[in-house]
């Protein structure tokens, strides 16, 4: 690989050419990705991809004027140093706030190449154009802004933004408080009937934790299978089912862990069981804070019922235990 000091003129511009071409591949791909969901920033992307055709149009004229048509084969990907950037693929499932960021930091790096290749090129057309170039996209942040304000007025960016918590409680939040109500909620009476049937902390672990991975594994795959996530908009199937899968095992694990305790110890049963029972109190607290905050679930009511219903598992596990 090169370096950027070692670069001839022809290789400046044949690289600066290739990531214009690539700035505007990018923005197109973000434009295409948003405009159902967010229209009015897709229409920002679309602009700023036009910006990159005026720039790669510039760089190509000079570029056949002193070298011809053929271009060199190289990219930035073959510059030691050169302006690293993270594959399009992921940015897509990024707020909206951060793809445009990811817009404004391409334009800064670009622009801190053109400033670099300026200062080192002999011909005076290719110094100036560079110089110009760069200065334009240090110039593209303040023409995002003037895009946005005039693109996403305050009430666009309210239902965007509203759009936004929307897919991110579809996606996100719901499988994600499903498993954890089903791992919190359904191993406590496994665990405790086990806890108070054996009053031996390991075996009580053992079952706790067959009783997590298990259920983990069968929500991963019942949320996974539901619905492919095109017509519902919940998104891939298999980040949903993995979401489910892990959150459903933490609520398990969750109570079942304090019964690592030895066994050996003083009072051993009854300090795991103290400290699980504090656990699921905080776990079934946590989900009613859930549900109040994205599901639009007054928190008393949320309260009573997760609380309620986890009380109710958790007694018919110690009664069947203890019997």
């Amino acid at each position: 690989m090169k370096s950027l000091e070692q670069l001839t003129e022809r290789e400046i511009l044949s690289v600066a050419i290739s990531s214009e071409e690539d700035d505007n591949r990018v923005y197109m791909a973000f434009a295409e990705d948003l405009k159902d969901r967010y229209p009015a920033t897709a229409k920002l992307f679309t602009d700023m991809a036009q910006v990159e055709v005026f720039h790669h149009d510039a760089l190509l004229k000079l570029y056949e004027e002193k070298f011809g048509k053929q271009l060199l084969p190289i990219r930035a990907s073959d510059i030691r140093g050169f302006v690293k950037r993270p594959p399009i693929w992921l940015t897509r499932n990024l707020p909206l706030s951060k793809v445009r960021m990811e817009a404004e930091i391409r334009e800064a790096e670009t622009a801190a190449f053109y400033t670099k290749c300026a200062q080192r090129a002999t011909d005076d057309k290719v110094r100036q154009l560079l110089r110009d170039l760069a200065t334009a996209e240090r110039g593209h942040e303040q023409l995002a802004i003037e895009l946005e304000t005039q693109t996403l007025p305050p009430d666009v960016r309210e239902k965007e933004d509203k759009a936004r918590t929307r897919m991110f409680v579809l996606q996100y939040v719901q499988p994600g408080l499903a498993g954890l109500m089903d791992g919190s909620v359904s191993t406590l009476g496994p665990l405790f009937a086990a806890a108070f049937a054996t009053h031996s902390n390991w075996q009580t672990f053992v079952v706790g934790l067959a009783a997590s991975l298990g259920a983990g594994i069968s929500m991963a795959f019942a949320e996974a299978l539901s619905d492919d996530g095109s017509i519902t908009g919940r998104g891939s199937p298999i980040l949903r089912g993995a979401v489910t899968g892990l959150m459903t095992t933490l609520g398990g694990l969750g109570h079942t862990l304090p019964y690592l305790v030895p066994d050996r110890w003083p009072n051993a049963f009854w300090i795991a069981t103290g400290i699980a029972g504090t656990v699921v109190f905080i776990e079934l607290w946590v989900i009613a804070w859930v549900r109040a905050r994205y599901m639009d679930t007054p928190f008393l009511k949320a309260v009573f019922q997760i609380v309620l219903g986890g009380l109710i598992v958790l007694a018919t596990g110690i009664l069947i235990g203890a019997s």
